[in-house]
């Protein structure tokens, strides 16, 4: 085997997207990995290094050079490959020559289908050097990057212009060019710190210097932990709490290599302000970290996170408070105002804003959502009054000069005016969580209200769009349906709403600027979007539920989703059982004779007509069922009603064993036909079960 050591690859460039940093050093680590395992050079594992100018890195172990192979070309049939007299036809002759031998090198090779000629041949390995480049421009050109640029005269193209690359095997450099880039052993530290080149003599080398010499943490998660490190250390000193998030961490380090923590203040006269208000100032628009007290509420403090070692940190401090005052200075502005006009007055205003072309105003989707959770109400026994109040009013803080600064805080804001405007605490609620969840994980909306009118609102969304026929296609998705499907799934079940969702899609649609003709293709199609991100939402997330037990409960299309996921634990339970396998193939076979019979549904079981043991069995035992199950269905107890038909198991084999369907004697096959339908009724109230797999021994 040939030798191995560790390879070092570095891409120096401007400073990268902080947000997408993560994302692109790892596809890049990746590209590369895959590329060198597709070139057949063994490597033990990759350890990836990111910071805001740079992609890097280290390959353990790699493999210096390919193995050599034997490569095998198969020519032509022998039987054409040579005349009557066994001289080499010009066939032979030819691929002869493209092996480079003289026809009598040739071998042959055998298989059932014939002999053909063949040559073999050893490949020698190549060596790393000759791979790299390619490999490495191969992992740059696949990096999700949705737009690239040039810069210069050059053609080469990336998510930023490239400055520098380094191409490390061991001690020595890895020749070649990448981005137009010449490799080498330098890179660069810190903007400012080190501007200088640094260079990196052997891969091992690499992190300590590009450290002590070049100020430059290059490994992200160490970075990261000295940004949080820091930040807590500060938050400390202040008696405090840092307000944070994992997103804001990992977007300061990203946008930092050379991370130093830093306490500053701001005016108290702005913690009148709401807190959602001052941390959007400071979180979303300043990348700080606000401070809070043990109780929740704000200081007037904040901590940034400094790319340099100043040596006059005060100077850095009072920048950044210089930055924040005019920005907290306009958010108080904006509260003031916003509250001299009630919340209730700018929904006149909601007219002359057109939500989507198409689709109306502003004011037209406030009354479709309005109408929509006035029917939830209606259908919970809840407060319609309030949720129809809420619904008229949750789109006005659009027009806040509050939201036009921080869209973020839309909805949030018109439960503060709502608030203020002395709308009860019903409404207020509601219209603050109306957007809930936003995003996979996050909270859902407590009130019944806030449950109400965020579901209205989400369903709403997609009918208006798949009544305009822009449905989303592959990942595409730019009106955030599939999000706003998820959100209708965990609102109703994870919210326990057991409401009509097939009411609520049909309403949703009939709101809509659609014809008559197109409403029932329209909902079907947003009914199997939305029941499709339900089928991810329990498959995907719970492993004690399959496709199959899925689509057997989908098939009876189930009122709420409630009563959907009720169904499915019963499914689940049920192919446990050991009568599962039997009864599954059951209702396939009968499933199956009904529909090769064309069998109607109209026949009528006649009792006198049943003349074999097995199916007088099999009826009796079908009725006492019945009996049983009506009223564990009206209490949804689906998983005491399908052990309750398990208990079936044998009359139903009997009948499949002894009982021929389709005799001559027309009424008997009828009759039989007949006691099949109810036989697969009987099992249809809870689920499909002749669409389900249970596992065998």
């Amino acid at each position: 085997m040939s030798k191995t050591d560790d390879l070092l690859i570095e891409l120096g460039t401007e400073e990268l997207p902080p947000k997408a940093l993560q994302k692109l050093a790892s596809s890049f680590a990746l590209g590369v990995t895959d590329g060198l395992a597709n070139a057949r050079l063994s490597l033990k594992h990759a350890d990836i290094y990111a910071s805001p100018r740079r992609l890097g890195v280290i390959v353990r172990d790699l493999q210096a050079s390919q193995k050599d192979r034997e490569v095998v070309q198969k020519g032509p049939p022998v039987k054409i490959a040579f005349d009557d007299s066994g001289e080499p036809t010009k066939a032979a002759l030819a691929f002869a020559k493209k092996c480079g031998v003289e026809a009598e090198a040739l071998g042959r090779e055998k298989s059932d289908a014939g002999e053909w000629l063949s040559y073999k041949a050893t490949e020698p390995g190549r060596p790393i050097g000759e791979l790299l480049p390619e490999i490495v421009q191969a992992a740059l050109d696949a990096l999700p990057i949705p737009r690239r640029m040039r810069w210069g005269d050059r053609d080469d193209e990336f998510v930023r212009p490239a400055h520098w690359l380094l191409m490390l095997y061991g001690k020595d450099v890895v020749e070649g060019s990448v981005l137009g880039l010449t490799a080498g052993r330098t890179t660069r530290g810190h903007r400012f710190h080190a501007p200088d080149e640094l260079t990196i003599n052997t891969v091992a080398d690499y992190e300590a210097s590009l450290e002590k010499a070049g100020y430059v943490i290059a490994d992200f998660d160490k970075r990261r932990a000295r940004v949080v490190a820091g930040v807590q250390e500060e938050a400390n000193k202040l008696d405090g709490l840092p307000v944070a998030t994992e997103d804001l961490f990992d977007e300061v380090t990203a946008l930092t290599e050379w991370p130093v923590p830093l306490a500053g203040s701001f005016d108290e006269e702005y913690l009148s302000l709401p807190n959602e208000v001052i941390t959007a100032t400071l979180m979303n628009h300043q990348r700080y970290f606000p401070v809070s007290e043990k109780t929740g509420a704000l200081k007037p403090a904040f901590i940034t996170l400094a790319n340099l070692e100043s040596k006059d940190p005060d100077q850095v401090r009072d920048g950044n408070e210089r930055v924040i005052r005019p920005r907290l200075a306009d958010a108080k502005f904006f509260w003031e105002s916003d509250q001299q006009v009630r919340l209730e007055e700018k929904t006149e205003g909601l007219k002359n804003i057109v939500y989507q072309k198409g689709l109306g105003t502003l004011q037209d989707k406030s009354m479709r959502v309005a109408a929509l959770a006035k029917l939830f109400a209606e259908q919970l026994g809840e407060d319609k009054q309030a949720v129809t109040r809420a619904a008229m009013l949750a789109k006005c803080d659009l027009l806040t000069g509050m939201v036009g600064e921080f869209p973020e805080l839309q909805g949030t804001m018109g439960a503060y005016y709502a608030a203020a405007s002395g709308e009860s605490d019903a409404v207020s609620v509601a219209i603050g969580e109306q957007y809930l969840p936003r995003f996979a994980g996050d909270d859902l909306p407590e009130s019944k209200a806030g449950k109400m009118l965020a579901l209205a609102d989400k369903l709403d969304t997609p009918a208006g769009i798949f009544v305009l026929d822009k449905k989303p296609s592959g990942n595409r998705d730019p009106f955030g349906l599939r999000r706003a499907a998820l959100g209708i799934i965990r609102i109703l079940i994870e919210g326990e709403l057991d409401l009509d969702f097939n009411a609520a899609v049909d309403a949703a649609v009939a709101q809509q600027p659609v014809t008559d003709d197109k409403q029932g293709s329209v909902r079907e199609a947003l009914y199997a979007f939305i029941v499709n991100r339900l089928k991810s939402y329990f498959v995907d997330s719970d492993a004690s539920y399959s496709t199959d037990m899925f689509e057997a409960v989908r098939a009876r299309r189930p009122s709420s989703l409630i009563d959907f996921r009720a169904r499915l634990q019963a499914v689940a339970e049920f192919i446990t059982l050991e009568s599962a396998v039997s009864l599954a193939a059951a209702n396939k076979r009968t499933a199956n004779i009904l529909r090769q019979a064309e069998y109607d549904d109209e026949g009528v079981l006649e009792a006198n007509l049943l003349s074999d043991d097995a199916e007088r069995v099999l009826h009796q035992a079908m009725k006492s069922a019945q009996n049983d199950i009506a009223p564990l269905l009206d209490e949804r107890r689906y998983s005491d009603s399908l052990r309750r038909l398990a208990e079936l198991r044998t009359p139903v084999d009997s009948f499949f064993d002894d009982v021929m369907v389709n005799v001559d004697d027309e009424a008997v096959r009828k009759n039989r036909l007949a006691l099949l339908a109810e036989l697969r009724a009987l099992f249809l109230d809870v689920a499909d079960i002749s669409r389900l797999k249970p596992a065998q021994d």
